[in-house]
């Protein structure tokens, strides 16, 4: 009697469900989804497996949107999301879809609410206070510690130089994190002279943990993700990271409160050059209110965001751009002799003013942000009514937009018959005319559009020219000009290889 009741209670509770999202399902009809499709679970058998399947998956799904006039639907169990490469959609949607999408609550469990994945509520308010603390007088400033630390990145290389083809990811993070505390917070942790550093082998376990959990529905549910053995290093990891920002807080808030110098009106009229010293911490404290603004934990989520973003972000970036002059050694040479008559033959470290003259090495880091995005997807929510695109398809509300970087940018509809080659030359002035904004967007676009992305192409150049200065870099070449670079997705995109380069020394003759 009691399993009949079950049965009914389940049967009419299906019911009742499939009926108040009718119109949902109607909508999504509309518009075509993958062959591999299947009922109940949708594309989500396709997502299993590792991260580097996980990839070459997403990247299956973007080619076939870009052969689907720039959108495809997907179910994810009950969940429908939406995979669009469409730059006019695109342009709309990062512009009135704000709201991070429910999947971003695994990634808050690490960051909180820092600005990157807070609720649009919560953003706004943040956000005025990220803005000015991002301005170029004051990352201009922090172009100083980029060159310290690229220097020591080099000294660190010279572990595998003429050691043949040798992984550089320990190398590139510490240096992007060692960047990244100088300037966040205003300390030294000397990463590079400490590679198995807790906080950074801490931060990519825990990726890579929420990057498992955001693919497999199983590992999702809160209450059956603690049965897991991976829930326990989840817990463990977030703590060291969380921890290790805590106490520097701790210190900054007793250091602050011993420095008349750095009061701050209420109502935030300052002068810029006030701050132009501080680091992102400092002006964060000063900006917010000092002691009436933010909240010890308010200051943790947004420095840990600030951290973590800058270290993979850049580190991924940097990477890429050495496996492709490795990949084509004839773009490695014009950027070596660019470098040469920048800097002649001598071994001075690199000042501001050296970046505005680093032009082609300015568009060999764009051309390898297009073809290898360190963020190749932005997940948004449709919010609480259907939003009608600028293509004419309509997507139902509470529906999930999965935005692909990686797509738009390898789209030949906007990028011409050569989209997946490697030409820098593409963003020469006279060749380089988007015809939709969202055509190129590394790091995003629309009001959610990352604000630090200023201050990641400065440390990229920097370490980049630092290294290409003082090395060859050699791998295999490619053969062709379409480069080929297996990746993964750990919230970042990273090459599978770590980043395998044989580095051999420059004579400064």
């Amino acid at each position: 009697m009691f399993l009949w009741l079950a049965c009914f209670v389940f049967v009419l509770w299906t019911a009742y469900f499939w009926f108040s999202r009718r119109r949902m399902y109607r909508l999504a009809s509309a518009i075509k989804g993958p062959d591999e499709e299947l009922p109940i679970i949708g594309i989500a058998h396709t997502l299993t497996g590792s991260t580097e399947d996980i990839m070459t998956t997403m990247q299956k799904f973007s080619y076939l949107v870009m052969k689907n006039d720039g959108i495809m639907r997907g179910w994810l169990g009950h969940i429908l999301y939406f995979l669009v490469v469409d730059p006019l959609d695109l342009e709309m949607l990062l512009k009135t879809c704000l709201e991070k999408d429910d999947l971003h609550r695994f990634i808050r469990n690490i960051f909180g609410y820092g600005g990157i994945f807070a609720p649009v509520a919560i953003w706004r308010k943040r956000r005025k206070i990220l803005i000015p603390a991002f301005s170029p007088k004051i990352i201009e400033n922090f172009v100083e510690v980029f060159s310290e630390q690229s220097e020591k990145l080099v000294v660190q290389l010279k572990e595998v130089e003429g050691c043949g083809q040798v992984s550089i990811w320990r190398f590139l993070s510490t240096y992007t994190l060692d960047a990244v505390c100088e300037t966040a917070m205003g300390i030294k942790i000397n990463a590079q002279e400490n590679p198995n550093a807790p906080f950074l082998r801490a931060m990519q376990i825990a990726f890579n943990l929420v990057t498992e959990r955001i693919f497999h529905l199983w590992l999702q549910p809160d209450w059956l993700y603690k049965f897991f053995p991976q829930y326990s290093k989840h817990q463990k990891y977030i703590k060291v990271m969380h921890d290790f920002i805590d106490e520097v807080i701790h210190i900054k808030r007793e250091q602050l409160k011993k420095e008349s110098s750095y009061q701050l009106e209420v109502d935030h009229n300052f002068e810029l050059g006030n701050y132009e010293r501080q680091s992102f911490l400092d002006l964060l404290i000063n900006l917010s209110g000092g002691e009436k603004g933010y909240s010890d934990k308010e200051l943790r989520e947004e420095v840990l965001t600030l951290i973590i973003a800058g270290t993979d972000t850049s580190a991924v970036a940097i990477g890429y751009t050495l496996k492709l002059l490795a990949m084509y050694p004839k773009i490695q040479d014009r950027v070596f002799q660019e470098l040469q008559e920048v800097f002649g033959y001598s071994d001075r470290p690199l000042v501001k003013k050296d970046l505005i003259n680093l032009k082609y090495l300015d568009m060999v880091v764009k051309e390898s942000l297009r073809l290898f995005p360190p963020v190749p997807f932005i997940i948004r929510k449709v919010g609480l009514e259907d939003v009608t695109l600028p293509s004419g398809r309509v997507l139902p509300a509470g529906s999930g937009i999965i935005v692909s970087i990686w797509g738009v940018h390898r789209d030949p509809k906007y990028w011409g018959p050569d989209a997946e080659c490697f030409d820098p030359d593409r963003f020469l002035p006279e060749r380089f005319n988007l015809q939709h904004a969202c055509s190129y967007m590394p790091f995003s676009n629309g009001p959610r559009n990352c604000v630090g992305y200023k201050y990641a192409f400065m440390s990229i150049k920097t370490a980049v020219s630092a290294i290409v200065r003082r090395y060859k870099i050699v791998g295999d070449e490619e053969p062709g000009p379409i480069p080929f670079i297996k990746t993964k997705l750990d919230i970042m995109m990273k090459a599978v290889d770590d980043y395998k380069i044989g580095l051999e020394k420059r004579t400064l003759t």
